[in-house]
């Protein structure tokens, strides 16, 4: 097992080519603002089992979710930019907006256009090389208190995704983020959230999006999940939606073992 500790020095400048459908990175700003943040909030973070992580291929990761730092630590993790799909509210509210699009995330479109927005953008990423980052818990774990160790079911979107976006192979990342101490707070209530997308039924629940600051934290991978061509051949009619829930239970049950891992 390879362990990294937190590190400043920044890696050499990710080249990249404009997106057409998502916003344009910036080489290494969000790798810049990753360390800065965790900095900032004086967390201690390791790495373990960093020679999981696939090399100069298309990779799609998946983590469990309960912080804001939750990104700028996969950053740190892989030594390079993630294009993360985040929620339609995060575009919306001033001075959050302009912080996802520097970490070069894409906030996902309007309820109506979701789905067919998120895979045009994600495929674009993949095509380009880039790896595409996605919390299949969904906001759930944002406005609910909940322990640490404890996870959502996880929505399947990033398994139909590696299957249908014809890029060649395309390795699936599981990584869990198994938080050791940890602060939190109020951030705001959640009727604030709602003034800027009213269509998320999550924020109907009244009460508080929770801010969770990491003291202590560990960062582990798991092993990658690769869908090649003989894995896009049975993705069809009802054995489609079955490949899918496969993939998605193979990644959920790896992360709760890397979580509790985390934890050992």
């Amino acid at each position: 097992m390879i362990v990294r500790q937190f590190r400043s020095p920044l890696p050499s400048p990710l080249a990249g080519s404009a997106i057409a459908s998502a916003p344009e990175l910036i080489p290494d700003l969000p790798l810049h603002l990753s360390r800065l943040l965790i900095s900032a909030a004086g967390t201690k973070a390791s790495y373990h089992f960093i020679e999981r992580i696939p090399a100069a291929h298309r990779i799609i990761l998946v983590s469990n979710h309960r912080s804001l730092l939750d990104v700028p630590l996969l950053m740190a993790a892989l030594n390079r930019p993630i294009r993360f799909a985040c929620h339609y509210y995060m575009s919306r509210v001033p001075g959050l907006r302009e912080m996802v699009s520097a970490m070069g995330a894409f906030p996902l479109d309007a309820p109506q256009q979701r789905h067919k927005d998120f895979f045009q953008k994600a495929v674009s990423l993949l095509h380009a090389k880039e790896v595409v980052g996605i919390f299949p818990e969904g906001a759930e774990p944002m406005v609910r208190s909940a322990t640490p160790n404890q996870i959502s079911s996880f929505h399947r979107g990033f398994a139909h995704l590696a299957m249908r976006a014809g890029v060649g192979d395309v390795a699936i990342l599981p990584v869990g983020i198994a938080s050791l101490q940890e602060q939190t707070s109020n951030l705001a209530p959640l009727s604030l959230f709602k003034l800027a997308d009213p269509s998320e039924p999550l924020f109907d629940r009244g009460g508080w999006h929770h801010s969770v600051r990491y003291q202590h934290v560990r960062v582990l991978v798991g092993h990658p999940i690769w869908v090649k061509d003989k894995e896009r051949e049975e993705y069809s009619g009802r054995r489609a939606g079955s490949l899918a829930r496969e993939i998605t239970n193979i990644c959920q049950n790896q992360i709760i073992e890397l979580i509790r891992q985390g934890y050992s």
